[in-house]
């Protein structure tokens, strides 16, 4: 096929200097043909195009993640929008398979590995499917290879983070590693999970290898970009997942005694939009505020509906709305609520006076969906706080949690309090849950986690003769719940309780593959997932 080189478009040609955006967000907006590039600027303009194409998932990502876990819920249950639909479909664990939020949200992550593609490829970088490992082939372009494997080590970050958030959504997805025609494309098929995740470890142990190891430093130019600590903590996070314990603490290990990242003082400052990649924040999708296109819209999209500007400018939509069990202060959700008021504040507004939302991600704005918050990915909490679920219940895990309570202004928790495997797991989960809210974590911590279904005494227990595990347990119980309290009056899919809690199952866990895909194939036949 005859090759031409296509420049789609260029957003910004101006230099975002400033210490808090240091990542320099300008850029195209997609990288086109794989002869693009010639030098090292281009290959770095590359780079930073992949990063603000990391920004658009986002949009999507926390609606196939918190609104699916226990932590929030579509409050706009009772509304006839198509919009307020869709997100209901997904809360309910009942999807179509051409629903638009999953096929947006898949484009857009494809879009980006497209982009890593392109720049991997320029830089010599090839993923051998055998062997398991990134390997160099020399280049012609006027790159040193020096250059070529620090820009590789950034992109194969990139494009880890995009499958590994793909393959814990919809199980084995397209296996995409280098730039190929539309025509190409529809000859792959889906691979399976092992090789997905096979990829992925080959991207981050590259990331590992060539990434840059310094120490941080606050103001460092480098903030804003992956680097070996940020990729060693997203690989504890893929080993963890895989059950791969002992990996994962090696690494983490490492990061808690080399990396120089550590806990802020207080938790809001981690979030303050004045300061911006500070020692806790490993790794973040950057946004920057002033009209450039760049700003971050969530705030608007989390937002209380009919607002005004009271919140911030431009109302809300009221998404992403947290669960009465995480909000309530009551005795029928004690044991959700968050002790740490400190904590509570930053992750929780109240408008009015019953109107709760996510306020973690909310900054004065001149224009609408125009937010200067980053979106935090790799945080040093959640460093100590894999390392803990790394090593079990010992001592030294247990101190582990107890730094972030402590930070988060509660009591050191006591090995006698916390004395079974059972009661451990209990503790971590919850921290993880308190600590990490509506950072798109929790859905998948709950499919990590096994053992919570002993996390409450049969008197507290809506479910005490329920024997399930993990992710399916905990949905059961959120869905009885918040059953009166909201799904009985949605307008879509009306269900009774039993019904709803039919859909936490295992198959409905994984999203559908978008039937686009499917039905637009004449070449080979891909398997939807089961239960669609």
């Amino acid at each position: 096929m005859k090759k031409s080189i296509k420049y789609l478009s260029i957003l910004f040609l101006i230099a975002i200097s400033s210490c808090s955006d240091s990542i320099d967000l300008n850029s195209e907006s997609n990288i086109i043909a794989d002869n693009y590039y010639t030098n090292s600027t281009e290959l770095q303009a590359g780079l930073t195009a992949c990063y603000k194409g990391m920004q658009d998932p986002l949009t999507d990502e926390w609606s196939l993640t918190e609104l699916r876990s226990d932590n929030s819920v579509m409050d706009g249950g009772t509304s006839t929008s198509t919009p307020n639909h869709d997100l209901a479909f997904l809360d309910q664990f009942y999807p179509s398979t051409t629903h638009q939020g999953l096929y947006k949200y898949w484009l857009k992550t494809y879009n980006n590995i497209k982009n890593t593609n392109t720049v991997l490829n320029a830089t010599g970088a090839n993923f051998n499917k055998t062997t398991g490992i990134i390997e160099y082939a020399p280049v012609t372009i006027n790159v040193t290879a020096f250059e070529c494997k620090s820009i590789a080590a950034e992109a194969s970050f990139i494009r880890a983070y995009h499958y590994f958030n793909l393959v814990r959504l919809y199980g084995g997805v397209f296996l995409v590693d280098e730039p190929i025609s539309a025509e190409q494309a529809k000859t792959v098929n889906r691979s399976t999970v092992a090789d997905i995740y096979k990829l992925i470890e080959a991207d981050l142990l590259n990331a590992i290898a060539y990434g840059k190891t310094a120490a941080f430093v606050a103001n460092s130019a480098d903030l804003g970009h992956a680097n070996a600590w940020a990729a060693k903590a997203l690989l504890a996070k893929v080993y963890l997942t895989l059950d791969r314990k002992a990996e994962a603490s090696t690494l983490l290990n490492s990061i808690i005694t080399s990396s120089g990242y550590s806990l802020q003082t207080t938790y809001e400052s981690v979030f303050s939009i004045n300061n911006e990649m500070n020692s806790e924040i490993l790794f973040a999708i950057r946004f920057k505020a002033g009209g450039l296109g760049l700003g971050n819209p969530l705030s608007n999209l989390f937002a209380p509906t009919n607002s005004g500007l009271a919140v911030i400018n431009g109302d809300g939509k009221g998404y992403n709305t947290p669960t009465l069990e995480i909000t309530k202060s009551n005795s029928a959700y004690t044991n959700y609520i968050d002790p740490s008021t400190t904590r509570k504040a930053v992750n929780i507004g109240l408008y009015g006076t019953s109107t709760y939302y996510v306020k973690k991600y909310i900054s004065p704005t001149a224009l609408a969906n125009d937010a200067e918050n980053d979106w935090p990915v790799m945080r040093f909490a959640d460093v100590l706080l894999m390392k803990a679920e790394a090593d079990g219940n010992t001592a030294g895990s247990l101190a582990l949690i107890n730094q972030v309570r402590v930070r988060a202004g509660l009591a050191a928790l006591t090995s006698t309090a916390v004395n079974t495997p059972a009661l451990f797991e209990k503790a971590l989960a919850q921290e993880r849950r308190w600590e990490f809210a509506f950072e798109n974590q929790r859905w998948f911590d709950i499919l990590r986690f096994t053992t919570t279904t002993t996390s409450l005494s049969a008197s507290t227990d809506a479910f005490p003769n329920l024997k399930l595990q993990g992710a399916e347990y905990v949905m059961k119980k959120h869905f009885a719940n918040m059953y009166s309290k909201i799904y009985v009056s949605f307008s879509v899919l009306p269900v009774t309780l039993g019904e709803l809690q039919s859909n936490s199952n295992v198959n409905r866990f994984l999203l559908p593959i978008p039937q686009y895909e499917i039905d637009t194939n004449s070449f080979i036949t891909i398997l939807q997932n089961p239960s669609y």
